[in-house]
């Protein structure tokens, strides 16, 4: 895709053009099995069922509201969940010509309509562990420009996996952080230098969702499952030890418009000493523009009181809308009110390189 045309990316609105975009984004990241599931979503559309119907008539920017990811969820589901072995060469890697893939892809979506209408109701909850590297990366560059104890509070937090990052371990181009006996280990490939090995203790963490996902719940944590890309078996693995992490103790994690969340906290006294900090992981896209705007105000209305001895900060990993590239980027009062960006990062945080 040529550079002039990334900018218009999320504004496609041709629904087979952003299926195919998808599916092309799939395949650069790693993923052409779920590639291929996502082409045969054109399939549904032809076979005229309820489900093909609402895609083909999607009524916003369907990229934007991730319509071809929220439907190969529910086909991953039904899969998972053993309703169905039609897709079972596919997700093996063994069916591997779209014709093939359209023709089982087509024979599911007429047996299971009902079952995958709902699937399009939500946009998909990608709770991934290893994007929390990038989130540790970033409070060991903070813990270099204010102090290395930190009060972090999450929006977006779906199964709180990333609420729980202050258990796990972190290899970060060689620098080591978080609990070294821990079962959850995030050890991304990273590209650059690594980051500065300042001290970080995380003092607590409480995260909120619209709809929050228990993960001691075995239909709810299959659910999130069946949102992971079949061909991202490292990920299945994590997933399979945050439940468990998640069974032993449950993250803080209440249900909660993001908005109203973000002032109840900044609303709470914030011990001194201690950087009280914002951050969220590849979900700014899904709020309304309203909320956005909301939290973007309060965090600009707290920087201005804070302090030396009560810094505030905010750490992004999200997605830039015109290059469609995953960054962290980074922004602290006081002094330090300019966004600073410090690294691109694979979706899911098989990689990082690191730009601070």
């Amino acid at each position: 895709m040529a550079n002039n045309d990334l900018p218009r990316v999320m504004e496609i609105a041709d629904v087979a053009e952003a299926i195919e975009w998808q599916a092309r984004h799939s395949e650069e990241a790693g993923a052409p099995i779920n590639a291929r599931i996502i082409r045969g979503e054109l399939a549904m559309i032809a076979a005229g069922t309820k489900t093909g119907q609402r895609m083909a008539n999607w009524p916003g920017l369907s990229l934007e509201d991730a319509m071809p990811l929220r439907m190969a969820g529910g086909l991953h589901f039904l899969h998972l969940t053993g309703q169905t072995d039609l897709l079972v060469p596919v997700y093996a890697g063994k069916v591997t010509r779209q014709e093939q893939v359209d023709a089982l892809v087509r024979e599911v979506a007429l047996q299971f309509d009902d079952a995958l209408l709902p699937w399009l109701d939500g946009p998909p909850q990608t709770n991934e562990a290893g994007r929390s590297s990038c989130v540790m990366a970033g409070l060991m560059w903070l813990s270099g420009h204010l102090a290395p104890r930190f009060e972090l509070i999450e929006i977006g937090a779906s199964a709180g996996i990333n609420t729980m990052m202050a258990r796990y371990g972190y290899d970060l181009g060689g620098v080591k952080a978080g609990p070294h006996g821990s079962p959850m280990q995030i050890v991304p490939e990273w590209r650059g230098w690594p980051p500065p090995a300042y001290p970080v203790e995380i003092v607590s963490v409480k995260g909120c969702d619209i709809a929050p996902v228990d993960l001691t719940d075995v239909d709810q944590a299959q659910r999130l499952k069946a949102y992971i890309w079949a061909d991202a078996t490292e990920r299945m693995t994590r997933m399979d030890v945050a439940i468990a992490l998640a069974t032993e103790e449950a993250p803080d994690l209440v249900q909660m418009d993001a908005a109203e969340f973000v002032a109840q906290r900044l609303a709470e006294d914030q011990e001194a000493g201690v950087t009280r900090v914002l951050f969220h992981t590849v979900m700014w896209q899904y709020l309304p523009q309203a909320t956005r705007d909301a939290i973007r105000d309060m965090m600009n209305a707290a920087g201005k009181r804070a302090t030396a001895e009560k810094p505030l900060a905010w750490i992004r990993v999200e997605t830039n809308r015109t290059t469609f590239r995953h960054e962290l980027t980074v922004k602290y009062w006081p002094d330090g009110e300019q966004v600073v960006q410090l690294a691109q990062a694979h979706p899911h945080g098989a990689w990082v390189e690191w730009m601070g």
